[in-house]
């Protein structure tokens, strides 16, 4: 009978603990991205900040970061969050323009002018309409997120489109691509987190990248030449932070109110640090010896001339939608 009453006593004190919620089941979220986990990278810490303000909300969620595609590689994200098997990431989403060619729109050259048009971006038809695509998909936007970028060349300076002619380069998405090879660069399509190994190696010879991938992957150290993105990018690339639908509706509202309020955060101190990242990019590469430009306006619009002959008519052409999605993005001033 002891016993009996042992168990029967071990019994009710869990089910009070429970009903007081002291051993309240806790849901539990799997964040994994490309960017490396444990340096001053802006995407990984946006993530790793959002976990955090959840541990503090106490509302019964964890979310556990997996950086360095730990448990997906950068391409392998965005199905994985359709299907529910993962819960977060922060994904370049020119990654997935094979699977949604309106995708290209988030890094066309010479789209976006500099990180405050960047905000009036998020807050357009032109990416409501990108967000439209994505909620149908499957995925929804936890904090928008924009990073300027430039080149980096193992062979001299680009500044000039034919200063890129005969080099083997990386761009991050094909809208970008076709600009280039337009200028007569050859092509090497690859996630940033390959750069370093092809540049090392000589697949590559100059690469487009954000400021923070320039830095997170020490790209300085294969680099003779950098061209930094300045006050003017022609480089702009979106690479939000996004929750699998599924994911987010079995939530329940205190849970999605809490990560909402932590997303907000997360997407204001990006906003900010990466106009930070384009100067430290320029920094470390100087301090590495590497040669360090900027374009000049009639650089610029040089480019922007062999983008509007290959990147932008052939996205107006052959994707669905795109010259209203084009129109949509250059009403934004």
């Amino acid at each position: 009978m002891t016993g009996i009453r042992s168990l029967l006593i071990a019994g009710l004190t869990l089910a009070m603990l429970l009903g007081s919620g002291s051993l309240a089941a806790q849901t539990v979220l799997r964040a994994s991205h490309q960017w490396p986990g444990g340096i001053d990278d802006v995407r990984d810490e946006a993530v790793q900040m959002i976990a955090r303000d959840i541990a503090a909300a106490d509302v019964g969620l964890e979310i556990r970061v997996y950086p360095g595609e730990a448990l997906y590689k950068a391409r392998d994200q965005w199905p994985a969050m359709v299907r529910g098997r993962l819960d977060i990431t922060a994904l370049p989403l020119d990654y997935m323009s094979g699977r949604h060619p309106q995708f290209s729109a988030t890094l066309m050259p010479g789209l976006v002018k500099d990180h405050d048009h960047t905000l009036r971006l998020n807050d357009s038809p032109f990416m409501a309409e990108i967000k439209r695509i994505m909620d149908e998909a499957g995925v929804i936007v936890l904090a928008d997120a924009w990073v300027a970028g430039g080149f980096a060349s193992a062979e001299n300076c680009i500044l000039w489109p034919d200063d890129i002619a005969g080099q083997v380069t990386r761009a991050a998405g094909p809208a970008f691509e076709r600009m280039l090879a337009g200028a007569g660069a050859s092509i090497a399509s690859m996630p940033s987190s390959e750069i370093y190994t092809a540049m090392q190696t000589g697949v590559l010879d100059a690469a487009n990248t954000s400021s923070t991938s320039f830095m997170s992957f020490r790209l300085h150290e294969q680099a003779v030449c950098y061209t930094s993105p300045g006050d003017s990018p022609l480089w702009f690339m979106y690479e939000p932070i996004l929750m699998s639908k599924r994911s987010w509706e079995r939530l329940n509202a205190e849970q999605q109110e809490a990560l909402s309020a932590a997303s907000e955060r997360a997407e204001a101190y990006f906003a900010a640090e990466v106009r930070l990242q384009d100067r430290q990019a320029e920094e470390m590469f100087a301090s590495a010896g590497v040669e360090v430009v900027r374009m000049s306006p009639e650089q610029m619009a040089a480019w922007r001339e062999i983008a509007e002959r290959t990147s932008y008519s052939v996205f107006a052409a052959e994707v669905e939608g795109g010259q209203a999605l084009l129109d949509s993005a250059f009403a934004v001033d």
